[in-house]
């Protein structure tokens, strides 16, 4: 076995490995929300009035989306030409350690595919880290990663989230004057609008329904991909790679 093989093995077992990892803990998460759901139902029956947290926004109430982002049940921002003959839909928290080693293996791959116009990618935020472990990194994050849709920078600010990503256990992410540092990596992001976009959390709404969106899909865990409506983890004894995946689409496009 030549030691690209082994490297390449090696890679998808750890991600693999992180992902179950993440399921776990989605797990434990709803888990608990069930608890909680009991005693509250148990202290309604004992006449105390409980309120319910939730995040203030109505489902019917609009909220701020960025320029070239796509609102509505499911929002997202799309990178690459939207008139790219194949759609991969990507289901990721900048907090999960999981969607960094899918980043990193399969990034270059990808802005390929997107700058031939051979794929389009929805990015769909989710807040999973936020919920398991608590914090408001995943929240922050994905704010500023909207606040840099809105600045024409998406891709590229997304990739510098992924890149320095923190331990997961250390919420950094919710530290806003990290994200506008992190943002000085992009050339011409950081400005007076992007600052206060951040700091405002302009887009918070928008981060939130599109976590709502991955609740109601029932997704395993983030990262979730799924190309022309097939998760391509979903198959856990194949061996995806991202050669492997850049065949899928080019195969997939002469169909088209």
């Amino acid at each position: 076995m030549s030691q690209k093989t082994r490297a390449e093995g090696t890679a998808r077992e750890r991600l693999q490995a992180q992902r179950d990892k993440e399921k776990a803990r989605a797990r434990r998460g709803r888990q608990a929300k069930v608890a909680a759901v009991v005693v509250a139902v148990l202290a309604v029956a004992a006449g105390i009035a409980v309120w319910a947290s939730s995040t203030g926004d109505d489902k019917d109430t609009p909220v701020a989306a960025p320029k070239g982002a796509t609102g509505g049940d499911k929002p997202m921002v799309t990178v690459g030409q939207k008139s790219a003959p194949s759609t991969l839909q990507v289901w990721e928290d900048f907090r999960c350690p999981a969607c960094k080693q899918f980043e990193t293996g399969f990034r270059s791959t990808l802005h390929e595919l997107q700058d031939a116009g051979e794929l389009r990618t929805d990015y769909h935020l989710a807040l999973l880290i936020d919920g398991n472990m608590g914090g408001k990194g995943s929240l922050n994050a994905a704010n500023a990663a909207l606040c840099a849709q809105n600045a024409g920078k998406f891709r590229e600010y997304h990739d510098v989230l992924f890149t320095n990503q923190p331990a997961e256990q250390q919420d950094r992410y919710a530290d806003k004057n990290y994200l506008i540092k992190l943002a000085g990596k992009v050339p011409g992001l950081v400005t007076q609008d992007f600052r206060s976009c951040v700091n405002d959390g302009t887009y918070n709404g928008f981060a939130q329904k599109s976590n709502e969106a991955f609740q109601k899909a029932g997704l395993q865990g983030t990262p979730s991909v799924i190309l022309n409506g097939k998760n391509v983890f979903a198959d856990q004894s194949a061996q995806m790679t991202p050669q492997k995946l850049k065949q899928m689409v080019q195969e997939a496009n002469k169909k088209k």
